[in-house]
Formats: C-alpha cells, structure tokens, sequence
C-alpha cells in the first residue's frame, strides 16, 4: 500500500526550474516525503537502479530521452514496471494520448500546473494503486501467465478481464494478440477490428492490424488501415513509407501514391523522410507523381537546396529540363563553389544548343578546377 505522506516520488524533467516547482508544491499539498529528481529520461532510469520509488512523474518532451522513451524501458523492466506514472506536458497532442495507451500511463497532466490538479491526479492515481479494480487483477495475471508461457491461461485471465470490462480496447487488442499467439489469426484479427470499433483513436490497434494484413498479403487493406491511422497520430510514419515501398514493389501503384501523399503532407518538416519518399519513387520511375510531389515540397520548404537540387534531376528524368534549369540555376545562386549543380547547368544548355551559356559555365568549373574530367569532356564535344 502507498502512503501518499510518506511515499517516494521520482521527478523527471529536462527544466531545473519545472523539478523545482513541482518539489514545492508537492510540498505545499504534504505529498510525498522523500521526492527524488532527474534531468532526463535516461537518468530518471538509472535512479531508478539505485532507488526504491512509489511514483513517477515524467515530462513528454526532453531531450536526450524523452518520456515515452523512458517509459518502454520502465515496462520492459520486471523489477520497476509497475510503479505509477504520471506524464506532464504542455503539448494537447493526440501522440500524447496515443503514448499513454500505449505504456498505459496512469495519468497525465497539461502544464501550466495548478496545485488542485496535481493534488486529485496523485491521489487519484495513488487510489487506484492500492486498490486495483479486478479487471487488472486479472490481466496482472494474465500476465503472469504469459511470461511462463501459458498462454491458454493468459486467453483466460484476459477474458475475464473483458467481461468485467468488455468495451475496453486495450483489453481486446491484448486478447487479440494472444491468440495470434496461439496461431489462431482468425479470432486475433477480430479482436483487434473490435478494438478499432469501440475505440477510433486506437492507432495501436490498428498498427497490429495493419502488420497482420501485411503479413497476410492483404495489402490494400493495409494501406487503407495506414491512412486511418495517420489521421490520428504522426507516430507511424517510418511504417507507412516502408509500406508505402512495398505496395510500389507489389504493383498496388495508386496506393502508395495515396499513402506516399499523405505522410508527405504531415511531414513537412521532416526532409529525412520527404526525401526517402523521393528516393523509393525515383527507384520506381514514378516520375509524373515525383513532379507533384517536389513541387509542393518545395513551396513547403524553398530554402532547402538539397531537395532542390533533388527535385532538379527528376525533372530531368521526368523530360522537363526547364524546371530543372530553374532548380539548379536557384541552388546554384545560393552555392556558389558547387560544381556539381553547375555541370548540370551546362548539360542542360549543351543539350538545348545553348552553347554560349553552356560554354559560360564550364568556364566557371575549370576555374575552381582546372582538371575536372567531364566538364573537359563537354568541352571538346562543344
């Protein structure tokens, strides 16, 4: 049983001066008796190792390791996963949400903080510790169970769960799961299509059905579970774009030409991906696509050169050699030394029968170097 006087409370928070109001208030509300703190996620762990602890509460967005991060350690750990956590955040995402199912936080909390909050979520949380409803008696069980591998009797403990809560969808997606288990895919599936029904934000749900319609070959229907899926949350876009690859691989075209467009129109400042997407339909010659998409990435983002420069060479592979003028004619304005940009320059002229400009900017090559092999090469054919 937690005295919530006398118990241990572990503060983990990348801001010094966060730790430190939550300290005086848990003061000012007589919470607490020994409160211990850290600066990241990372080190929240290793007090942990070293420290007995009642309660965690945890900021979201740190850096080095954030709160979620932290959080798939902490469960994955027998001899610390079930303390209580609190996660606190100053961002209303559904991500957030989408976390707290996931590592089944026990609560969480909106900054700026107010002492009644804080005070009725540690004592509700607190509460619910000491006396667990008999659902999660059950699925503690079930648990137990799993992990001696008896899953039969984790089918069991998880059933009576259900039926104490039977429009609990983390309990449905946890069934599912073991009787994908126990090679019964049929009864797994709906187990998780139910999940989805009670619970449309369940994007964790859906992440296992989607594996398993992958899995199954059933990609159309994967796609389409992806897109649901990337209307509630921006957690999953590595998936979808690996997804996204393999419908391309597989002929399902239109379909990730539909899921390609949306983790795209999501991810407007993630080049890494924006780029990857680029690549896997460069590799699948999905040329009139990639103008689409380069076009409005770059009004997105039309100071970044390396995708203009990108974008410059599939307009070429896509027979507009204006647009790639344009393109490399800009990154070459912002960088003057590039020699690379400028022998396209020159190719495009060269090919136009421009050979003035061509000449002009081969010029301009073999000032940086003298020795450069293919602009000589261009040159004798001028």
């Amino acid at each position: 049983m937690i005295d919530i006087k006398t118990m241990t409370i572990l503060i983990v928070d990348d801001m010094k001066s966060m730790r430190l109001t939550l300290r005086k208030m848990l003061r000012n509300l007589e919470i607490g008796k020994e409160l211990l703190s850290a600066d990241s996620g990372k080190s929240g762990l290793n007090v942990l190792k070293n420290s007995s602890c009642d309660l965690i509460i945890v900021d979201w967005n740190m850096p080095e390791m954030n709160g979620s991060q932290m959080l798939a350690q902490l469960r994955g750990d027998k001899n610390i996963r079930d303390i209580p956590v609190i996660m606190v955040t100053a961002e209303n995402e559904r991500d957030i949400v989408t976390d707290a199912a996931e590592y089944e936080v026990e609560g969480y909390l909106l900054k700026p903080l107010t002492l009644a909050a804080l005070d009725t979520k540690i004592k509700s949380v607190v509460e619910a510790a000491n006396h667990p409803e008999k659902a999660k008696l059950h699925l503690i069980e079930a648990r137990v169970c799993e992990e001696a591998g008896n899953i039969e009797g984790a089918i069991d403990e998880t059933r009576r769960a259900l039926k104490l809560k039977p429009n609990a969808s983390r309990i449905l997606r946890k069934l599912g799961l073991l009787y994908l288990q126990t090679k019964k895919p049929e009864i797994g599936e709906k187990c998780l299509q139910k999940a989805v029904a009670i619970n449309r934000q369940d994007t964790i749900s859906r992440n296992h059905l989607a594996e398993l319609y992958i899995n199954k070959r059933a990609f159309k229907q994967a796609a389409q579970v992806y897109m649901e899926i990337l209307s509630f949350s921006t957690r999953y876009f590595d998936s979808a774009v690996q997804l996204g690859e393999t419908l391309m691989i597989n002929g399902f075209r239109n379909e990730a030409r539909t899921l390609f467009s949306r983790v795209m129109s999501k991810s407007r400042s993630n080049r890494v991906l924006q780029e990857r997407i680029i690549n896997i339909c460069l590799d699948n010659q999905e040329y009139e696509f990639l103008t689409e998409l380069v076009t409005e990435a770059i009004r997105d983002n039309p100071s970044n050169l390396d995708l203009l420069y990108k974008s410059g060479t599939i307009y070429l592979e896509a027979g507009d050699q204006e647009k790639a003028l344009e393109c490399f004619v800009t990154v070459d304005n912002n960088r003057r030394g590039d020699i690379k940009t400028k022998l396209q320059i020159a190719q495009i002229h060269f090919n136009n029968r421009h050979i003035l400009q061509a000449d002009d900017y081969l010029n301009r090559i073999l000032r940086i170097d003298p020795s450069n092999k293919e602009a000589l090469e261009l040159r004798e054919q001028i």
